[in-house]
C-alpha cells in the first residue's frame, strides 16, 4: 500500500482543513518546497498536492507552488484541484506532474474524464469526495444527489489510474478513517482505490492495509502527520 503525505496550498502555503472549511485553515509550512523535500527525505514514493484555492476558483491558483514542489523533489506528485479542461491537464502533465486528480469535471464532464484518459494513460486519476455518501464538488461546497459509488462506477472501464475517496466528515478531524465505507467502495471496483480523510493513527493504517486484496491501494496522510500523531517513517514501514 503506498502512502501518500498530503500537501494543501492555500495562497502559497501549507495548510490544513476542518472538514474543507477554507475559513478554518491551519497553516503547518510557509514553504511547500521545504515540505515536499522533508516528506522525501523520510523516503516516501509519491506526493499527493491539492490546490484549494484552485479548487474554489475552477482554475489553478498556485502554480508558482506547485512548481516549487515540482523543483524541489524527484518523486513523483499527483496534483488536484481547479483542474476543469484538457487544456490545464496537458499543461500540468508538460510541467511535470506525474498524474493529475479530476474531481468535480467528474460530475460534470465525464467525456473530458475519458478523454483524459485516453491521451494520458494511467496519469488521471478521479477524485471522489463524498458527504453523507453523496459527491460533493467544486471545493466541497456542493453535494450532488450522485452516491460515490455511482460516480466511480461511471469510471470502471475508463482506464483511470485510482479513485481517491475522501470523506469530507472526517477530513482534518482526527476521528479516524472510514475504513467500512472505503473497503465496500473497492471491493465494488476494478479501480485501485485510494483513502483519504481522518487518518490519524498507525492504527488506521493497518486497518486500511487489511482491505489491499479488497483494492484500498493507498492512504493519504494529512493533519496527523503535521501535528506529529503519526510518523511517516513508521507509517511507510507499516504500509510496505
Amino acid at each position: 500500500m503506498i502512502i501518500y503525505p498530503a500537501i494543501d496550498l492555500k495562497e502559497g502555503r501549507c495548510v490544513r482543513l476542518r472538514r474543507g472549511a477554507m475559513d478554518a485553515a491551519t497553516v503547518f509550512n510557509a514553504d511547500p518546497a521545504a515540505q515536499a523535500r522533508s516528506f522525501a527525505a523520510s523516503g516516501c514514493h509519491w506526493l499527493h498536492v491539492v490546490d484549494l484555492d484552485g479548487a474554489f476558483a475552477g482554475k489553478p491558483m498556485n502554480r508558482a507552488a506547485v512548481e516549487a514542489i515540482l523543483a524541489a523533489v524527484a518523486i513523483p506528485v499527483q496534483l488536484g484541484g481547479g483542474i476543469r479542461d484538457l487544456t490545464t491537464i496537458e499543461a500540468w502533465l508538460a510541467a511535470g506532474v506525474k498524474r493529475v486528480i479530476l474531481g468535480t469535471v467528474a460530475l460534470r464532464n465525464p467525456s473530458l474524464v475519458r478523454e483524459a484518459c485516453r491521451l494520458f494513460p494511467d496519469r488521471v486519476a478521479v477524485g471522489i469526495d463524498a458527504r453523507g455518501g453523496r459527491v460533493a464538488v467544486e471545493g466541497w461546497a456542493e453535494t450532488s444527489e450522485i452516491t460515490a459509488r455511482e460516480l466511480a462506477l461511471r469510471f470502471e472501464d475508463a482506464g483511470v489510474a485510482a479513485i481517491i475517496f475522501t470523506d469530507i466528515e472526517r477530513d482534518g478531524m482526527m476521528e479516524g478513517a472510514n475504513v467500512d465505507q472505503t473497503a465496500a467502495l473497492a471491493r465494488q471496483l476494478k479501480t485501485p482505490v485510494i483513502a483519504s480523510g481522518g487518518i490519524s493513527s498507525l492504527a488506521d493504517i493497518e486497518a486500511l492495509k487489511a482491505h489491499e486484496r479488497d483494492g484500498v491501494a493507498g492512504a493519504i496522510l494529512g493533519r496527523a502527520l503535521y501535528d506529529g500523531r503519526i510518523s511517516l517513517e513508521a507509517a511507510l514501514a507499516l504500509a510496505e
